[in-house]
């Protein structure tokens, strides 16, 4: 025991003697008190019982007070942080060990609430670690086996026409093997950063670069580019544009790689002498782009499954490498920008909406 809990007058210890103490004054007092009375011998020490009794009552409510509620309390408390739960604490005052032993048991739930709280967050940090080494483990293998699936194509070609090369005399034929492999060779190239460029753009290496801009004037230079003075071009092209400038807020590079796409999309799937419009209309602090070809419908079955990496469709044109629409939809959806693909009656609309800026 410490000297201070010597010198400290607060101590239960302390209490305990100093109302025994003071209760066996106030019992000798009031039996001499009551002795004195000028009353029968046998009325005073009644009354002296009953005083004594009211003194038990007292006391006991006295240690009911400062010794059974407070142990109460704090066994209660105890039974509680057993159970892990920290939520009420220990309400004991005093400068008394039950005070003390309060302050304690206060102090050891926070402990253990601050441990218990950094303790799952490195549990749930664990978790996420995990969860992002294996998708990222997921993702490796699925640009493996798609890289590897890809390429078995045009390696075949590279592989059968550079062996014809070894046996063919005619510098005509040789020409065109070389330019048949230089093409599958760019082909493969660009295959390859397509995917890399998807792949980059799926688990987050990859981030937007926002910026202000004028969408209407931005739409018609890229579709100027891939859709005007076209010398072999067998479609009627119209459009419909606003004729103010409408600013939008988004990457201009990706978007524009989302128009490339869509633009070269409905170009190879427009029938011959069909319509292919562009439409770009303002409707309550939102931009609607939509692209129209006119040609064969997709099955209602497989709307949503031409934004898939790699889906083809014997039945359909739309599958294209199967990379275009799979980075289209990446990149709108990276913004949460609405898009999708519908039939028409006679053909199909690929469409956007994007939010307008002031």
């Amino acid at each position: 025991m410490k000297i201070s809990d010597h010198m400290n007058p607060f101590t239960i210890r302390k209490k305990i003697v100093m109302a025994s103490k003071l209760m066996g004054a106030i019992l000798v007092l009031s039996y001499v008190f009551s002795t004195r009375l000028p009353l029968n011998e046998d009325v005073s020490f009644m009354i002296w019982m009953v005083f004594v009794a009211v003194l038990i009552c007292v006391v006991d409510l006295w240690m009911a007070r400062f010794i059974s509620k407070p142990v109460s309390e704090l066994n209660e408390a105890a039974g509680r942080m057993a159970d892990l739960d920290f939520s009420h604490l220990c309400e004991v005052t005093g400068h008394d060990e039950f005070g003390q032993l309060s302050h304690s048991l206060n102090v050891m739930a926070g402990n253990l609430q601050k441990a218990f709280e950094e303790l799952e967050h490195a549990n749930r940090k664990l978790e996420q670690d995990v969860e992002q080494k294996k998708r990222l483990l997921a993702e490796r293998k699925e640009l493996v086996d798609n890289l590897s699936h890809e390429m078995k194509t045009p390696l075949g070609v590279i592989q059968a026409y550079a062996e014809g090369l070894q046996d063919e005399t005619d510098e005509g034929k040789r020409q065109d093997y070389y330019e048949v492999i230089i093409a599958e060779t760019e082909r493969m190239g660009n295959l390859i950063t397509t995917l890399l460029d998807l792949s980059a753009l799926e688990n987050g290496a990859a981030e937007l670069a926002l910026e202000r801009f004028d969408f209407v004037e931005f739409l018609e230079t890229a579709a100027g580019r891939l859709l005007m003075d076209i010398p072999d071009a067998d479609f009627e092209l119209q459009y419909e544009l606003p004729r103010l400038p409408v600013y939008v807020y988004t990457d201009k590079g990706r978007m524009e790689q989302v128009l490339n796409n869509l633009i070269v999309n409905a170009k190879r799937n427009v029938r011959p002498g069909g319509i292919l419009k562009l439409s770009l209309t303002e409707r309550e602090g939102v931009l609607d782009f939509s692209i129209y070809n006119q040609g064969h419908c997709i099955p209602e079955e497989n709307l949503s499954k031409v934004w898939t990496k790699f889906y083809r469709d014997k039945n359909t044109k739309y599958s294209g490498s199967g990379l275009g629409l799979a980075i289209v939809a990446q990149i709108l959806s990276m913004q949460h920008f609405v898009y999708g693909a519908a039939n028409r009656p006679d053909g199909v609309a690929f469409y956007f909406s994007i939010p307008i800026i002031k």
